[in-house]
């Protein structure tokens, strides 16, 4: 697990899919073949939002 105080690479979303506040990271959890799994809290609207970022040999995959 990484500090929640990690910079997020450019394939993670930054902002809420539903109302466009600013994305804190909760937590990172590393996965399989280098996958990371983000998990992160919106601070406007408090949704929890879930990126998977693959390996960098792989294009992310974000989810919602």
């Amino acid at each position: 697990m990484h500090d929640c105080e990690t910079k997020s690479p450019a394939a993670v979303r930054s902002t809420c899919p539903e109302c466009e506040g600013q994305l804190k990271v909760l937590r990172v959890i590393s996965g399989r073949a280098g996958s990371e799994y983000w998990t992160m809290r919106c601070t406007r609207c408090g949704g929890i939002h879930l990126d998977i970022v693959k390996g960098s040999s792989q294009s992310p995959s974000p989810a919602a």
